[in-house]
């Protein structure tokens, strides 16, 4: 195991980077955050009215800047032993039309800061990247004909009748879904997914080429207390329940039935510090996850229960193009190779998330814009 002094986290004032700060903190690291403080996660006045920021203030070397400028990197960077790699450009949806931005600060960003470090004399041992469950796209399904197959994006054909299963050419059974490991094949849906891809490649071939040992995180859908209520382009559970607190109905799209893979915060900060801390993790790529399917109909119903809400649920058959139907991860890698067994069931982070949010002031409620903006790029349907 080993353990570093200075450690810099770009993205540090997001939702996993705050958290991720003040767990290390109370370790006994000395942290520095690298966040341009974005409005769409921090709202207009970040200094003053981001909750996220407020965490970290005063407790951080804090530098307000971008990973897209070489002057932010390289005053972040110098005197630091490691990096973990948050900062990047989320949402699936999102990304689909603003395809600029996301490969600008995503693949951009990162492919910076290995330039500096490659052209630099600078004291970084080790690098953590955010990757993403998005890399695989649809996740790995069993054809009783083909045995495992990674079935391609859905397409509109199937998808405008109301059939959303995933197909496989020439399998004329069900598919049966079945856990997605680090071995299964990429092949994302989204430029969003495409972006992390080429994070994670990015770092974990460049590092080894500069005397840096490089890890990767497929973090799957991550949920829990501090996450933005006013984004309406990522988290599911914060977008219902900025509808709920509002009094709005839930629009579940297609049939309900997709399903993802929900990891609650905690379990996300301490499978990323035993990524930093343990040589066992260097060199490797790994899912971070609970490996436990939830579909969306069930995210829905136990939300509007635990906010003892009267609101109505409507399963819509509207849909996105280029969402996934199902992912869920196999984390027997990162349970044998770091020890890492996920302590937070659904039910029980659900529970704290919905305690939290109740604390919170009732935010804006910005899914009907956020929907008329995809419908106007021809991404919703």
């Amino acid at each position: 195991m080993k353990k570093f002094k200075n450690v810099l986290i770009t993205g540090g004032a997001g939702f996993i980077g705050s958290n991720l700060c003040l767990k290390l903190i109370e370790m006994g690291y000395s942290i520095t955050v690298l966040d341009i403080l974005s409005h769409q996660i921090h709202g207009n006045d970040p200094i003053n009215d981001s909750p996220l920021y407020r965490s970290i203030k005063d407790k951080v070397a804090f530098i307000k800047g971008s990973v897209t400028n070489r002057n932010d990197l390289e005053l972040a960077i110098k005197g630091q032993d490691a990096i973990i790699h948050l900062a990047a450009e989320t949402g699936t949806g999102q990304s689909m039309y603003a395809i600029e931005s996301y490969c600008s600060v995503n693949i951009g960003g990162t492919a910076l800061m290995l330039d500096i470090l490659a052209n630099s004399t600078h004291s970084i041992k080790k690098i953590v990247v955010a990757s993403s469950r998005a890399i695989y796209g649809e996740g790995k399904y069993y054809c009783p004909e083909f045995g495992f197959v990674y079935p391609l994006t859905r397409t509109n054909e199937f998808l405008s009748k109301g059939d959303f299963e995933v197909k496989y050419k020439g399998c004329n059974e069900p598919l049966k879904l079945v856990a997605t490991d680090e071995e299964s094949k990429i092949h994302p849906t989204s430029v969003y997914g495409i972006t992390k891809q080429n994070q994670e490649q990015l770092i974990m071939t460049v590092c080894p080429t500069i005397g840096i040992e490089p890890v990767a995180f497929r973090y799957q859908n991550v949920y829990g207390p501090g996450q933005s209520l006013t984004n309406p382009y990522t988290g599911i559970l914060s977008i219902f329940s900025t509808r709920i607190k509002n009094g709005n109905p839930i629009n579940v799209f297609e049939d309900g039935l997709e399903s993802r893979d929900f990891v609650y915060i905690d379990d996300v900060v301490h499978a990323t510090i035993l990524g930093l801390e343990k040589d066992e993790a260097n060199g490797e790529v790994f899912n971070v996850a609970t490996g436990v399917p939830t579909n969306v109909t069930t995210v829905a119903e136990t939300l509007k229960k635990k906010y003892n809400a009267n609101i109505p649920i409507s399963i819509s058959g509207n849909y996105r193009l280029g969402d996934i139907r199902h992912n869920f991860a196999d984390i027997t890698k990162i349970n044998e190779k770091l020890d890492f067994v996920p302590q937070w069931s659904f039910d029980a982070g659900i529970s704290k998330f919905v305690e939290w949010v109740n604390a919170q002031e009732v935010m804006e409620d910005k899914y009907d814009s956020s929907i008329q903006e995809m419908k106007q790029k021809g991404l919703f349907k």
